[in-house]
């Protein structure tokens, strides 16, 4: 058996517990690899902040985190984050860094009507970033796109155990679909990393809609950059880190354990 203790660990960060549903494709591909999950709480929601509160804050958690974790790969599993600060990020981090994009793409080569919908926080639609995926990925197509900030705190009370109005997931869908052009929508790219962990509730008030997100696609770029690394034979306890008040996170731990985050700490 390999000695886990020389295998550095796979380092994912968010403001939440949305990277979980990036966390969870990474897992199926590499169940035993060391894992560090670093939520923001104390800047929790991200996609209400301005770009440069963001650009400033995001690089200065992570140096802080790969400094006490020697991390061998940062994934940044939160879109609002990667849209507005990955450059700055990269810049400041000495080991490599994967990114989450909104899967246009993928939901352009799925859409049978050329009408697509994003849904994603404020801060990430509005990104000059998303423009470019839209001209090089769905040329010619019709990309509407909505901000949902609710389902964030949708899939945060997911988690906890607590209820959730289900209106608040036919308001989301109706902000696409009341669009012009919104009766043709027949996918809808789920653009923030917290909106997987609700798509249940979301395929439940839109039943034909198919939904696509990123997660195994960033999954497949870190299988293809670890593809040298051998890891253990057995996974070992996976770590929560959090920005906020540990206690806070009480109603959480059944879902982390879920995730094999059996360990939490503060930064």
């Amino acid at each position: 058996m390999l000695n886990d203790h020389n295998i550095t660990p796979l380092l994912f960060f968010d403001s939440g517990i949305g990277g979980l549903s990036v966390l969870k494709a990474v897992q199926d591909a590499l169940p035993n690899a060391p894992i560090i999950f670093a939520a923001d709480y104390a800047g929790l929601p991200y996609g209400t902040k301005s770009e440069a509160e963001i650009a400033a804050r995001v690089p200065a958690l992570l140096g802080r985190l790969v400094e006490r974790f020697r991390p061998q790969l940062v994934t940044i599993a939160c879109n609002t984050a990667c849209t507005v600060a990955l450059t700055h990020v990269r810049a400041a981090l000495d080991v490599p860094v994967v990114g989450t994009v909104p899967a246009i793409k993928p939901a352009a080569e799925t859409t049978q009507s050329g009408v697509i919908g994003l849904l994603g926080t404020a801060a990430t639609i509005r990104q000059a970033y998303v423009d470019r995926l839209h001209t090089d990925h769905a040329q010619g197509m019709t990309l509407l796109r909505h901000a949902a900030p609710e389902l964030v705190d949708a899939a945060e009370l997911k988690l906890r155990g607590e209820s959730v109005d289900p209106a608040v997931y036919a308001s989301a869908m109706a902000g696409l679909i009341d669009q012009r052009d919104g009766g043709r929508l027949d996918v809808t790219v789920l653009g923030c990393t917290h909106f997987p962990l609700v798509q249940d509730e979301l395929q439940a008030v839109a039943p034909t809609m198919k939904f696509v997100d990123g997660a195994y696609g960033i999954a497949r770029r870190i299988c293809h950059l670890m593809r040298d690394q051998s890891w253990p034979d057995r996974a070992a306890p996976g770590i929560f880190v959090t920005t906020g008040d540990i206690l806070a996170l009480e109603t959480l731990r059944p879902a982390l354990y879920s995730y094999g985050l059996t360990q939490i700490t503060s930064l």
